[in-house]
């Protein structure tokens, strides 16, 4: 089940690792992607921090980690076709993590989109 942050990502636990993505808001805002920088597999990624640069017709926007681990994979697809996110956010992860540490206070699905209104 996927969780929130309050800067508009996902996390969804897989295992021992949990998948990051944007959320459906965040891509709508954003607009069309063209481009998304990403951390490499083995990077720290820090709880509040951005990891990742999203470039899209509107704005460069940075991505904030909603928690802290070490990334175990990158998404190849994000990288070679940003415009995937745009199809089909909820379920285009950017990067999986493990090791993890810390943690956001995450919301569920539901306040989640409570707070959006």
């Amino acid at each position: 089940m996927k969780k929130y942050s309050p800067t508009h990502e996902w996390v969804e636990e897989c295992g021992e690792e949990f998948l990051i993505g944007l959320s459906d808001y965040a891509q709508k805002e954003l607009g069309d992607i063209v481009f998304v920088n990403l951390l490499d597999v083995g990077d720290p990624l820090i709880c509040g921090e951005s990891f990742a640069d999203v470039e899209s017709v509107k704005a460069v926007s940075e991505i904030y980690a909603p928690l802290s681990g070490i990334i175990s994979a990158v998404n190849q697809e994000v990288l070679e076709n940003a415009a995937v996110i745009n199809e089909d956010a909820e379920n285009t992860w950017l990067v999986k993590v493990k090791d993890v540490t810390q943690r956001m206070d995450l919301l569920e699905a539901e306040e989640y989109l409570a707070s959006l209104k």
